[in-house]
């Protein structure tokens, strides 16, 4: 990126702007190359960003903590926009209602909906993220979709201009939404359902014990790599049956412990999760006929190897 945008985009927010920055450092997978630049904006930023990306025709990718998330070696010749340490606003109302911010955690979310006996998030419960991301992709475990609560919504356009959807404008599928890809979701209205303090516990519980038995979490990673075929069928049972538990490139390696995950074991690159996931999608289709779709999001790979990686063409 030229230098006279770089420094447009600093003398927005000075003390926000990161230059040069790996996504090593944002993603849970702890693997990624250099962001041309990386963006902590306030709500009054992010119209100017905006504005300057558009103009200039600047590429922009919103993340939230980097948990679903798997960038280039390479890195992102373009501005990375994140949300974990802005837009935390929280606020409850009468009716089980309550106001939620893109930026806060999932997992603070989950706590402070429980403590007040609202029932509907016990199954979110140690899913890592942040609300607009987990929106965004309908985030889901053990029966308990995040869509199930919501009301309404606040979204930017990449021309920095506010609209808001309601539930019947969204529509919402397995880890899929309807809200346009070329708009930011800035915060969402949900009602949940007044629960038993004691069955809320007990199914955070459960879901919490599921969870630490079923998966790697000793590991860094981006959690699941593909979207489950069908209700009936897991994308981790397809690739176990296709015998790839344990198998490696580099440091990243599909657990032992779960099929659908690929772990970091310190050094991996992303040339190593690729190599996976080409890998996993190959046997599988060649197995079953089955194609696995990513559930992850891909930053900085070129045309070639995202249609490899998620369209038709596997390899």
């Amino acid at each position: 990126m030229k230098k006279f945008l770089l420094n447009k985009i600093q003398n927005i927010a000075p003390d926000r702007v990161l230059l040069n920055e790996p996504m090593s450092k944002h993603t849970t997978f702890g693997i990624g190359g250099p962001a041309a630049c990386f963006i902590y904006p306030e709500r009054e930023h992010l119209k100017q960003l905006l504005k300057i990306a558009d103009n200039h025709s600047i590429p922009i990718f919103f993340m939230g903590s980097g948990s679903n998330l798997l960038v280039s070696d390479e890195g992102f010749d373009g501005i990375v926009v994140s949300f974990s340490k802005s837009l935390k606003k929280l606020v409850f109302r009468k009716g089980n209602c309550f106001t939620c911010e893109s930026g806060v955690m999932l997992g603070h979310l989950v706590k402070e909906v429980s403590k007040r006996d609202i029932s509907g998030m016990e199954g979110l419960v140690g899913v890592p993220g942040t609300l607009g991301g987990a929106l965004v992709m309908n985030a889901g475990a053990y029966g308990k979709e995040i869509s199930n609560l919501f009301e309404s919504a606040t979204v930017l356009t990449l021309q920095g201009d506010e609209k808001n959807y309601n539930k019947n404008e969204i529509n919402f599928s397995y880890r899929y939404s309807t809200f346009p890809k070329d708009e930011i979701l800035i915060e969402a209205d949900f009602k949940g359902n007044k629960g038993n303090s004691e069955n809320i516990k007990l199914e955070k519980l459960d879901a919490s014990k599921k969870r630490k038995s079923s998966q790697p979490l000793k590991f860094r990673s981006a959690g699941s790599i593909f979207k489950n075929p069908s209700d009936l069928m897991a994308a981790g049972y397809l690739i176990d049956k296709t015998n790839l538990k344990s198998e490696k490139s580099g440091d990243a390696e599909i657990s032992k412990k779960h099929a659908n995950w690929i772990i970091n074991k310190g050094g991996a690159r992303a040339s190593d999760v690729v190599k996976l996931i080409k890998l996993a999608r190959f046997k599988v289709m060649n197995q079953f006929n089955i194609e696995l779709q990513l559930e992850i999001k891909l930053l900085g790979f070129d045309d070639k190897t995202i249609e490899e990686l998620s369209g038709n063409n596997i390899v």
